[in-house]
């Protein structure tokens, strides 16, 4: 499809110029070959660079007439591309840390005054996915890193971000934090995992010291295949959700029956309608508080909601008995009590 508005409008202009003057094969000078434009758009601006290129003239050298770019450049963006890298690296964490979808990507990056169409959007999603396969390649830096760790503590788990598409597997070090493997696949059987840890197992220059996943019965059957003899456990968030089920259960069989206690409360205001006497604005007061109890789920398991509503509760019923202690009458209809 074409292209059916303008680029953006360059808000500053810039020139970028190779950091060398003469040429590292010949030591003969680069001379000024021509001179490119390129629009770049970032996160907080657009920019209008005018790139300086450089050739070296001497034709016994091995670089004649070769073009030498500004350094800089590449630190900016990828070769023909119109974004900058930053923009490349929050669509990439917008999608994988945050699990957001390409549409909520494109509104985020709107609203940040980035003009950009929401199928650029896939695109650079494929970028980042393709600098981050670039980065775990690196097999120098990371064995460098892992040797001074003497050892590695693997973490398995498989994001995806939407129903239905390939599920990134990514393998990494608990003691470094490094990345050590990211695969897409289409599933999530024993026999797609364990080419994945025997990979990792081969090339990691220092011995596995354990395993933590989240559990899953293919994860278990592939790591007990792939890794014999290597310790292997839950995650502590995994664990301490495991932990706190019975308690989760109990909470919200408790918050169920605690609401039908008040139920009530919608007629009570149907009754109330109409009326601007006293009475008509406590009543309406207390049904309010009622209905915000009822829909504060809190966090279970540290904010259990059942608890959460019950102490709710127990505050309105305090206060009604309250008001009915200074000569005020508690209609029985109120009364919604734990």
């Amino acid at each position: 499809m074409a292209r059916r508005h303008g680029r953006p409008r360059a808000t500053a202009e810039r020139r970028l110029e190779p950091n060398r003057r003469r040429c590292w094969s010949c030591g003969g000078t680069l001379w000024v070959a021509y001179h490119s434009r390129r629009r770049l758009t970032l996160l907080e601006e657009v920019v209008q660079y005018t790139v300086v290129v450089r050739r070296c003239r001497t034709p016994s050298c091995a670089r004649y007439r070769r073009a030498y770019r500004p350094e800089e450049e590449g630190a900016l963006a990828l070769p023909h591309g119109e974004f900058g890298l930053d923009v490349i690296t929050l669509v990439g964490q917008l999608r994988y840390r945050e699990h957001r979808s390409v549409p909520e990507i494109h509104q985020a990056l709107e609203h940040r005054g980035v003009v950009i169409a929401e199928r650029t959007v896939g695109h650079l999603i494929e970028r980042y996915e393709e600098l981050v396969a670039l980065h775990l390649t690196d097999d120098r830096r990371l064995r460098e890193r892992l040797s001074r760790e003497g050892g590695v503590v693997l973490a398995l788990d498989g994001l995806q971000p939407d129903v239905g598409h390939e599920v990134l597997w990514v393998i990494r070090d608990c003691v470094s934090g490094e990345p050590l493997l990211a695969r897409s696949l289409l599933s999530a059987t024993e026999a797609d995992l364990v080419p994945l840890l025997r990979e990792v197992h081969d090339a990691l220059p220092v011995p596995i010291l354990g395993v933590v996943t989240d559990g899953q019965q293919s994860i278990r059957r592939a790591v007990a295949t792939a890794l014999p003899g290597i310790p292997h456990q839950l995650c502590h968030f995994h664990y301490l959700q495991e932990a706190a089920r019975p308690i989760y259960e109990a909470d919200r069989h408790a918050k169920k029956e605690l609401k039908k206690a008040v139920r009530g409360v919608r007629p009570i205001e149907r009754a109330m309608e109409g009326r601007s006497d006293l009475e008509a604005e406590v009543t309406r007061g207390y049904c309010l508080a009622v209905r915000s109890a009822l829909t504060d789920d809190g966090r279970p398991p540290l904010r259990a909601s059942g608890l959460r509503l019950r102490d709710r509760l127990e505050a309105i019923d305090a206060s009604l008995g309250r008001l009915a202690e200074k000569g005020g009458c508690r209609p029985s209809w109120l009364a919604c009590g734990p």
